[in-house]
């Protein structure tokens, strides 16, 4: 697979937009998990609450996801990241100057942080319309490694917060978002090979084909543990380990970075040995991986290396799902962008709002992550029940 070859096949200029994008878009989206330390003290929330603050942008995402989808098939990805970012540039404006002084008004925050979530749906369509087929894990991987931006919430937002506090740190959060909406404005453009649109009613079809659900489910482990436990493990180094809310923001960085950047990996070795193979292997690593965590390692750093080899598992899978995703749906890949990463984002929610309910009810988070990695293995029971029909669709389609 070459670099080369695939920048000349499309559009960089909009590759690199739509990977900034992305990349400052999911640092917001994230923002409050590495904050939780912080917030929860001066709120004084509960592990239940705490596990629910951080769970909200994952919901909001999810949901909005689907309606990006349909505004991105309909009006052009352009249009529809030039009002999100927007939205999301206004709302944290707001919040800045006004201040958060409750759970209920954090939980606001969430929501609209969730509209940044939503770059998802508008950043990986943008790009995929302009690559052929035998490039789309690449190219979407490298779009898609804009979950990087959850690295730079986890390594700057906990210092920034204790030296100026964390409600500035929401007014610092605009000076990147707005420098990738210049670009985004400058640079990105919608693909002339883009699909024309198509009634709203006619998008449900999709859900009529079981590939669809496929995707849907694998993408919600896979990004769905990526995103959770990106918003969860600075809260779970501080209760479990007792670090400082910085040095467990420094914890969660190398985390996050490990599974942000082989996103890129994941979708080149699905275009080299296929995305069922590939995910065939990634998701028995990471369920190994949770699951040993889930037993309360007694030192830190095995902790640690654990978190890491889960999440290079579970980035390398989220490339996998999305070079799957363009072979089965090119015609509808805005809309199947957007129901693919809805369930990532309910995928999100679900694992760090039951870690936060794990450890309120029981005193541990050994329930949520165990719970977890089961449905990793049960996602890799799927994807071994599909394997021999989806491949051979492929071979198919391929050889057509």
């Amino acid at each position: 697979m070459s670099l080369k070859a695939m920048l000349k096949s499309g559009h960089t200029p909009t590759l690199f937009a739509s990977f900034l994008y992305f990349d400052f878009s999911f640092m917001v989206w994230v923002l409050l998990g590495p904050l939780a330390v912080l917030i929860g003290s001066d709120l004084h929330l509960n592990a239940a609450q705490k596990g629910l603050m951080v769970a909200t942008p994952s919901l909001a995402g999810a949901v909005l996801r689907v309606v990006n989808g349909l505004f991105v098939d309909r009006f052009g990805p352009k249009k529809t990241g030039i009002v999100s970012q927007l939205l999301v540039m206004a709302g944290l404006f707001v919040a800045w100057r006004l201040g958060v002084h409750s759970f209920e008004q954090v939980l606001l925050l969430a929501v609209v942080l969730g509209v940044a979530g939503a770059a998802f749906a508008i950043a990986l369509p943008m790009a995929s319309s302009w690559y052929p087929p035998e490039h789309q894990g690449l190219a979407l991987g490298i779009a898609g490694a804009g979950n990087s931006g959850t690295v730079l919430a986890s390594l700057f937002a906990p210092a920034l917060a204790v030296a100026f506090g964390w409600t500035n740190v929401l007014g610092m959060a605009l000076i990147p978002l707005v420098v990738a909406f210049v670009v985004f404005v400058v640079l990105a453009q919608d693909s002339p090979r883009r699909p024309a649109p198509k009634p709203a009613a006619a998008y449900l079809k999709v859900l009529s084909r079981g590939d669809a659900w496929g995707l849907m489910g694998l993408y919600g482990v896979t990004f769905g543990g990526f995103v959770g436990l990106s918003s969860s493990l600075p809260i779970y180094f501080h209760s479990e380990y007792g670090l400082s809310a910085v040095t467990a923001g420094l914890f969660t960085a190398a985390c996050v970075f490990a599974g942000s950047m082989v996103r890129p990996i994941g979708g080149a070795l699905a275009d080299r040995f296929g995305g069922v193979r590939t995910l065939t292997v990634v998701l028995a690593v990471a369920a190994l991986a949770i699951g040993v965590v889930s037993i309360g390692l007694p030192s830190l750093f095995l902790a640690l290396g654990a978190f890491i080899v889960g999440m290079l598992a579970l980035g390398m899978g989220n490339g996998a799902v999305f070079q799957l995703a363009p072979q089965r749906f090119s015609g509808e890949m805005g809309l199947v962008t957007g129901l693919v990463g809805m369930t990532g984002g309910f995928g999100g929610f679900y694992l760090a709002s039951s870690l936060g309910l794990s450890k309120q009810l029981t005193g541990s988070y050994q329930a949520g992550l165990l719970i977890f990695a089961g449905l990793a293995f049960g996602a890799l029971l799927g994807i071994s029940a599909a394997r021999k029909r989806w491949t051979a669709t492929t071979l198919a389609e391929a050889q057509a």
